[in-house]
């Protein structure tokens, strides 16, 4: 591997925003394209990095490849995590980065510190069902689908679950950290 996943600094806050609202972008993954509300959201990366922990991976020189917001157990940042599960959001990778193994370091980070905390044994996340790259990792890692946690935050915007579940998971040769 020739980046480190890290948490983000602040110097890197605005450029990790940009990669994330860009993903969504230019991937299709936002209703209203530049004026969709959610854009501010992704760009935000102060905010989620006060509540919950960004993740971020860097090559040696210093330039950010992409980030993943990991949120502990019942952290503000939750969509879908219950007791004793985690939760990752916003994983996005700069296109200049893509096909690197970025997003699944990324992914292998946040289950490495979901596999770090006491009494944690689930990780969750929502996706987009246009997010067919990210389902692809995800389920290479050992995730499956969740179809009964399948939510809308807003009518029409349908989030696949998927869940990977953290007891075993060393023995089954799913990932134990990047």
């Amino acid at each position: 591997m020739d980046f480190t996943i890290r948490e983000a600094e602040p110097g890197e806050y605005e450029r990790l925003g940009e990669i994330t609202a860009q993903a969504y972008l230019v991937d299709g993954h936002l209703d209203f394209g530049e004026d969709d509300p959610y854009l501010a959201t992704l760009r935000d990366v102060a905010t989620r990095a006060a509540e919950a922990e960004v993740l971020a991976a860097v090559d040696p020189d210093g330039t950010v490849l992409g980030g993943v917001t990991y949120v502990p157990a019942g952290g503000p940042w939750a969509d879908i995590a219950r007791d004793g599960e985690t939760e990752f959001r916003m994983l996005a990778v700069d296109r200049a980065a893509r096909g690197r193994g970025v997003g699944e370091a990324l992914v292998r980070a946040c289950v490495a510190r979901a596999q770090e905390t006491e009494g944690c044994i689930r990780i969750v996340l929502s996706t987009q069902p246009t997010m067919r790259r990210a389902h692809r990792i995800y389920e290479r890692l050992g995730f499956v689908r969740s179809p009964e946690r399948d939510w809308e935050p807003l009518p029409g915007l349908l989030l696949l679950a998927y869940a990977l579940e953290l007891d075993g998971v060393a023995d089954s040769g799913a990932p134990r950290g990047d």
